[in-house]
């Protein structure tokens, strides 16, 4: 009993073996290259390869081209024109405070709040 698995994979492959051996022996054919096709019968094929009719794509097909969206740049602009003064206001108060906390040294002249 401890050997089974191994005693049936060895029948089954010297089954299938014997199998694919008693298999009737085809001969090997002669090759025979295709026929030569005539010009009028390659250009046939590239016109069929091609579509048959891609020559005549562009002009069945219109583009739409989509309208310049004034709607959106205008709403846009009004954001940028109504926003400027407080980001000049915020970028002044900020250089401000910037420029008071670079001064080299511990004095700067100001007293600090204990």
């Amino acid at each position: 009993m401890r050997y089974v698995l191994p005693r049936l994979v060895l029948v089954l492959a010297l089954m299938s073996g014997g199998a694919a051996l008693a298999q009737p022996r085809r001969q090997v054919s002669e090759f025979q290259a295709p026929r030569e096709l005539t010009p009028e019968e390659k250009e046939a094929a590239k016109q069929r390869a091609m579509g048959n009719n891609l020559n005549a794509y562009g002009k069945d097909i219109q583009v739409k081209e989509k309208p310049v969206p004034w709607m959106a740049i205008g709403l846009v602009g009004i954001v940028f024109v109504v926003a400027t003064p407080f980001a000049l206001r915020a970028y002044k108060n900020t250089t401000k405070e910037i420029a008071g906390a670079n001064t080299f040294g511990s004095n700067r002249g100001d007293e600090e709040e204990a």
